[in-house]
């Protein structure tokens, strides 16, 4: 069991990590302490002032990477109640610490100042496990303190330099004066023995992040796409064997790494940002796809996802796989210039080669491969990648499209019938089918991908896999109280065997899943199912200070409640920071395709948020900036020279 997350400040620029609690102390405790590339370099780093423990009476975050702190003492003797020195620590992901002591007394002070250091060198999954060990010893070194162990070593060098040093109580010493009014300040820089500073990528001019900007009569929608976009340039990551490529990181503090599925979800949801996210994402997952004299050739590799008590554990690399030429397709429509998709099609085509010889002469495709359950989402996916990814091969004349046309109208066909279980309120869509045969017929948020179809060229919708009274249906069962939370849409319904409020696959609000049910309903024209999820989605980002975790409780929102965090979750987290440039775009409707040199807009008529105005995204690797009226009429603002509204 992963210890609580929910409740302590995380600062993030990968590598870097920071984790605090509101009591700005770190103490050791927990999972407190700086971190680099998953090792915490410092565990302890706690401040007397004149003899005293500061009293904390404040602790926010700032952004994305830095926290601020602040507490109160007092300096002088006999003073009365009021505190009159001020200190303000800011803590940064990148591993440096700034601590200010600003005096409100009437005479000079002079401050004893110690600061109190310490450190395990643990990696982030023993402090998980609880399994660290003792604090290590530390030697004075290069104006600071320096600790080392077999796993390599750490320091902290301070500036101005301390008057004193304890080695063997961890201890930096100072003496301030200050006048009436007066500041003073220190600075810490931790480093990890042979690591340099860090250097986080989103935080570089060549971040492949657009900062878009958005206006409008809701006021949730400045902070939420600001926010996004911060928490996403945060966990930003670099291919350490070819820098030129960024991909993203899970989510902070349990996934810090690559995970497959998850950074391509991501970077599809951010093609209104631009196309190099997802050209990073895309080169730096070919470099893992199976070799073709492997029995999985074509496939990306990743883990096995736990899916909750009616189902077995599914394959993330098997979504990956499929999401793959989906992404490849969609942003080629967006801009990824030819030269580039051109070179990452044959990885593409690995990929549908790997969905053809899965589904063999069948017509569904498992998962895990083989023998496990058919899902209703994997073929969502599957279909998805089948006719986006014809629809690219025919772009560039490579062969192969017919075949897999063929095969997703033969899936269309058995799937409306297959995987519809009938009953008295109109049926519902199955979440799966046994290897026997068997349906299992248990509502849950994993159908909001039969909803996800994604874009063809002219800007026109790709087919789905339900028909129109099927569609219609399943917007009817999204939009009912036993999924909509009020906060968002519940990962199972609470009439389900199993329903679970915080179970992650079994009750809890998934905030992707949400924002692909909002996005795929608008498109269908369900606006008010959208516009109720949209609605709840937003209140729910408001509570959490629009930085929205992965998951929270699905608890119903009732007057005055406030939605339930989840202990577990990741916050930030790469899929839950893109569903705010999702929202945004899906109501704005923006259909772009560039090589065609067009762009529709269809937008959602009934305006959920009133005017919106979105400025800075990326078309054709140029500005694009669109207003929605409170009419729900769309206007191209700016676009790139040559790009027609399309109709």
């Amino acid at each position: 069991m992963l210890p609580p997350a929910h409740s302590v400040i995380i600062c993030v620029a990968l590598p870097g990590l920071a984790i605090s609690t509101d009591q700005g102390q770190l103490t050791g405790q927990g999972l407190e302490g700086f971190y680099r590339a998953g090792r915490r370099v410092l565990s302890r780093c706690q401040i007397r002032v004149a003899g005293r423990e500061p009293v904390a009476v404040q602790a926010r975050t700032t952004s994305a990477d830095r926290a601020r702190f602040v507490a109160t003492t007092h300096g002088s003797q006999g003073a009365g109640p009021d505190p009159d020195v001020i200190v303000e620590r800011t803590r940064h992901a990148d591993g440096t610490e700034r601590i200010m002591l600003h005096s409100a007394a009437a005479r000079p002070l002079r401050l004893p100042v110690e600061v109190a250091l310490g450190t395990d060198l643990a990696d982030l999954g023993a402090v998980a496990a609880g399994r660290t060990g003792p604090e290590l010893p530390a030697i004075v070194h290069d104006s600071g303190l320096r600790w080392s162990c077999a796993a390599g070593g750490a320091s902290v060098t301070a500036d101005p330099p301390p008057a004193d040093a304890l080695a063997s109580a961890g201890l930096l010493r100072w003496e301030f004066d200050l006048p009436p009014g007066g500041s003073v300040g220190l600075e810490l820089r931790v480093r990890l023995e042979g690591a340099g500073p860090v250097r986080a990528v989103g935080r570089a001019a060549t971040s492949p992040l657009a900062p878009a900007r958005a206006t409008g009569d809701h006021p949730a929608v400045q902070p939420l796409l600001r926010t996004s976009i911060d928490d996403l340039q945060s966990l930003l990551l670099r291919d350490p064997a070819h820098p030129t490529d960024s991909h993203l990181a899970a989510g902070a503090p349990w996934r810090c790494g690559l995970a497959p599925a998850d950074a391509l979800v991501a970077a599809r949801m951010t093609l209104p940002l631009g196309t190099r996210l997802a050209a990073g994402t895309l080169r730096t997952l070919a470099r893992t796809q199976l070799p073709a004299q492997t029995a999985q050739s074509g496939m990306i590799p990743g883990p096995r996802r736990d899916a909750g008590a009616h189902l077995p554990a599914c394959c993330t690399g098997t979504e990956a796989t499929l999401l793959f030429p989906a992404l490849l397709a969609e942003a080629f429509r967006w801009g990824l210039s030819p030269q580039d998709t051109e070179q990452l099609l044959p990885a593409a085509e690995r990929c549908l080669g790997w969905l053809r010889a899965a589904v063999g002469e069948g017509t569904y495709l498992c998962d895990p491969q083989p023998g496990g359950p058919v899902r209703c989402e994997t073929q969502a996916h599957a279909h998805r990648a089948a006719v986006l990814g014809a629809d690219l091969l025919d772009a560039f004349d490579r062969p192969g499209g017919a075949a897999l046309r063929q095969w997703a109208r033969e899936l269309r066909t058995a799937f409306r019938e297959d995987f519809w279980v009938e009953d008295r309120s109109g049926g519902r869509p199955a979440a799966a089918r046994a290897p026997d045969g068997r349906l299992v017929p248990h509502l849950g948020a994993a159908t909001v991908h039969l909803l996800d179809t994604g874009l063809l060229g002219g800007g026109e919708q790709a087919p789905g896999l339900l028909d129109r009274v099927q569609t219609e249906q399943l917007a009817r069962l999204l939009g009912s109280p036993a999924m909509d939370s009020g906060w968002g849409l519940r990962g199972l319904g609470t009439k389900e065997a199993g329903y679970n409020p915080f179970g992650h696959r079994t009750g809890a609000v998934r905030v992707h899943e949400t924002a692909v049910a909002v996005a795929g309903l608008a498109t269908a024209g369900y606006e008010k199912e959208a516009g109720s999820l949209l609605r709840g989605l937003l209140a729910a980002a408001e509570a959490f200070g629009h930085r929205l975790p992965e998951m929270y409780a699905g608890e119903q929102r009732t007057d005055g409640s406030a939605p339930v965090p989840h202990p577990a979750a990741c916050r930030p987290a790469a899929t839950a920071a893109a569903t705010g440039v999702l929202l945004l775009s899906a109501l704005a409707g923006i259909r772009p395709d560039v090589p065609a040199g067009t762009v529709t807009l269809r937008p959602v008529r009934s305006a959920p948020l009133g005017e919106l105005g979105l400025t800075g995204l990326r078309i054709a690797g140029a500005p694009f900036s669109v207003r929605v009226s409170r009419l729900g009429l769309a206007m191209v603002e700016e676009a790139a020279e040559g790009l027609q509204l399309g109709t």
